[in-house]
């Protein structure tokens, strides 16, 4: 515990280095922290809180990239970015919480809202890593449904075409059997016409037997061309059905490549373990809140902790900020109305003198530029004031400096 300072000693006092980064974590003014004893504690206080939420940001979103990247350093590096990105929100809003606005509602209703989002989206890889067991074995009883499924919805766009062609199949071989039936009964009939088991019982190659022979011969001589006949249509609906179950199974083989263990797959697996499970859902959502509390804590622990002598230093440093910057803005646009002034006189002074000193000079120069024109006596007055305007007007020479 640090000792208390005496007044006249405070501006002894150095605050350790890691003291300091908590001040900067607070996004306190170390300048002004340094002599309020009682709100350095404060403030460590706050840059403790705003580290621990900074940690677990970048631990929960480096857990998040890794369901999504495959290299761990990837993972890392992206977790410690977003984990910053947190930082610096969270810098942004206790920087907004004072001593003159705690009791403002609307702004700490928005600051609540904007913590509560982005402390349930965090929570939410933190409770994945908590439950990762349970979500792996959900996870994949959830896949073997949505194979299923799948196989189910294949079923049910294949299954008229399916049950067409099986339809043909089966009359084509009913056809077959009926015909086959009938051979069968009249070789039965021929032969026992011949060993005289049957018919008229006469023994041998009679009338009758040759009548039934030709009769067997010809029911299978249509049944041998009804065969021939009908065997390709049998092929070809063997080959539909069998093309049919290969693109089911290629279908369901594709769709077996996209399953996986991602984010969303794992947090649809969380939520049909709370829908089942009624325990487990008790403490989902304890956890959820206790997670949630911890992305809050900042702004928290600014709300409630009380507000010391540091709050009124900055308020009234600030005003002195202020006001030194319009005083001195207002001196620095004094500063140039004198100097555009005594430039101004200065500028006049010389001026006169220049058109005092030259007047003879330019009387003279006058006179003789008027004697060469009476001598040459080839140009008109009007011409001759032009030139003379051009080469002595004292105005002209002021204009070309």
């Amino acid at each position: 515990m640090e000792k208390n300072i005496a007044v006249s000693q405070r501006e002894h006092y150095e605050p350790s280095q890691f003291t300091e980064f908590l001040w900067w974590l607070s996004t306190a003014e170390k300048e002004i922290l340094v002599d309020s004893v009682i709100d350095r504690n404060r403030y460590r206080i706050i840059g403790m809180t705003v580290l621990g939420t900074w940690a677990f940001a970048t631990f929960t979103w480096t857990y998040f990239f890794s369901t999504i990247v495959d290299s761990v350093f990837i993972a890392a590096a992206l977790g410690l970015f977003m984990g910053f990105i947190i930082l610096t929100i969270d810098r942004a809003l206790i920087k907004g919480i004072t001593k003159f606005n705690k009791r403002k509602f609307a702004p700490l209703l928005f600051r609540g809202l904007l913590a509560l989002t982005i402390g349930t989206f965090m929570a939410q890889p933190a409770v994945l890593y908590m439950f990762d067991k349970e979500i792996k074995l959900q996870t994949s009883l959830d896949n073997e449904k949505k194979k299923m499924q799948k196989q189910q919805e294949l079923e049910t766009l294949f299954k008229i075409q399916k049950e067409t062609l099986t339809k043909q199949n089966a009359a084509i071989k009913n056809e077959l059997a009926l015909k086959y039936g009938a051979v069968s009964k009249a070789r039965e009939n021929f032969l026992a016409e011949t060993d005289g088991s049957g018919g008229t019982g006469k023994i041998g190659i009679k009338d009758i037997a040759i009548a039934k022979r030709n009769e067997y011969q010809k029911l299978d001589g249509e049944y041998q061309s009804l065969l021939k006949e009908s065997q390709p249509k049998l092929d070809s609906t063997d080959v539909a059905l069998k093309e049919i179950d290969n693109k089911m199974k290629a279908e369901e083989a594709n769709f077996a490549s996209y399953l996986n263990n991602g984010f969303l797959t794992r947090v649809e697996a969380l939520n049909n373990l709370v829908k089942d499970n009624d325990a487990l859902a008790f403490r989902y959502y304890l956890i959820v809140f206790i997670l949630m509390l911890i992305e809050l804590m900042p702004v928290i622990a600014k709300t409630m902790l009380p507000s010391g002598s540091y709050d009124e230093k900055v308020m009234l440093r600030e005003e002195m900020e202020i006001s030194l910057a319009n005083t001195n803005i207002k001196k620095e646009q004094q500063l140039k109305e004198l100097y555009n002034q005594l430039a101004f006189e200065s500028d006049s002074e010389a001026i006169t003198a220049f058109f005092s000193m030259s007047k003879d000079d330019r009387y003279e120069k006058m006179k003789a530029f008027s004697k060469k024109w009476k001598e040459e006596n080839h140009q008109t007055f009007d011409g001759l004031w032009e030139k003379m305007k051009k080469r002595y007007s004292p105005s002209r020479r002021i204009d070309s400096l």
